[in-house]
């Protein structure tokens, strides 16, 4: 296995770091919507957002090989892993069990998780389109 070199790390490190600023920005402007903050919209505007946008990119990757290796790691590893928050999804789902609001709880497992394998196929669909 070959290790990564410093120059990957910084890239995939910058990307992650655009990404999470990205990710507490947008999350917080979604958030807003829900006056009272009962339910995760922020995050789940998040995740697929960051679904739509991996599947539209590798749909481009894969039809036109439009990014190179180092293009590749800063937006799909850094940047798209910064931005998606599936470990704050498990933890806010977790949250709405622990205080007993399992149908809230149900709703973010079902809509984060078919939504975002929807919007995949939707931007791999588009990014594909020649």
């Amino acid at each position: 296995m070959k290790l990564a070199t410093l120059h990957q790390i910084v890239l995939v490190g910058l990307g992650g770091f655009v990404g999470s600023v990205l990710r507490f920005a947008v999350s917080g402007f979604v958030q807003r919507w829900d006056p009272g903050g009962s339910f995760p919209i922020g995050t789940l505007a998040v995740n697929a957002l960051g679904c739509f946008a991996i599947g539209a990119l590798a749909g481009l990757a894969e039809s036109r090989q439009v990014f190179g290796s180092e293009l590749r790691l800063f937006l799909f590893l850094g940047l798209l892993g910064g931005f998606t928050t599936f470990s704050t999804f498990g933890y806010e789902t977790h949250a709405l069990l622990r205080d007993g609001d399992s149908f809230k709880a149900g709703l973010n497992v079902v809509a984060s998780t078919a939504l975002c394998l929807v919007l995949v196929w939707l931007g791999h669909a588009l990014g594909r389109i020649r």
